[in-house]
């Protein structure tokens, strides 16, 4: 393990809001984990190109507030708004941490149905194993069961290197 950071830690509150993103706060639980862990590893981005460090996101719901507000919407027969359409696929959000981090590795998302940092770890070791990522940040995410807000871990995983 390289580095590793949670949200919430002491003093945060809410994480701040990423454009493009709406209604729900599991993009921006995703991208200040993220965030705290890669500066805590290497300060700030983007990485250097070449770096083949993978992005996996892990959430047994996924962004379900977004889905129930997709849901209720549609069941009252109204519009949904065109961003929902870019949100709705966890990739999304994990691509928008690849590339504001340029992360040039293999984005993957997974529903684990087992303990999700250990199926997320094999994931990555297998990644790396096959000379996919020489590390993979690894994002473990779910909302709280009402929607709002939950909690989430990011870990940095790869072989340390002299600096």
């Amino acid at each position: 393990m390289l580095a590793e950071a949670r949200w919430p830690e002491d003093g945060d509150g809410a994480a701040p809001g990423v454009p493009g993103f709406v209604h729900s706060g599991f993009a921006p639980l995703v991208v200040a984990v993220a965030e705290r862990c890669l500066t805590r590893r290497y300060g700030s981005g983007p990485l250097p190109g070449g770096n083949r460090t993978a992005v996996l996101l892990a959430s047994a719901s996924g962004d379900a507030a977004g889905a129930a507000h997709v849901r209720a919407t549609v069941g009252a027969g109204g519009r949904v708004g065109p961003l929902f359409f870019f949100q709705s696929v966890p990739n999304s959000v994990a691509g928008h941490v690849a590339a504001r981090w340029g992360l040039d590795g293999p984005v993957v998302c997974l529903s684990p149905t087992g303990d999700p940092r250990t199926e997320g770890e094999a994931e990555a070791d297998l990644l790396r194993h096959d000379g996919d990522a020489a590390q993979a940040l690894l994002i473990l995410i779910e909302l709280a069961p009402d929607g709002t807000p939950g909690e989430a871990t990011a870990v940095l995983l790869g072989e340390r290197t002299r600096q």
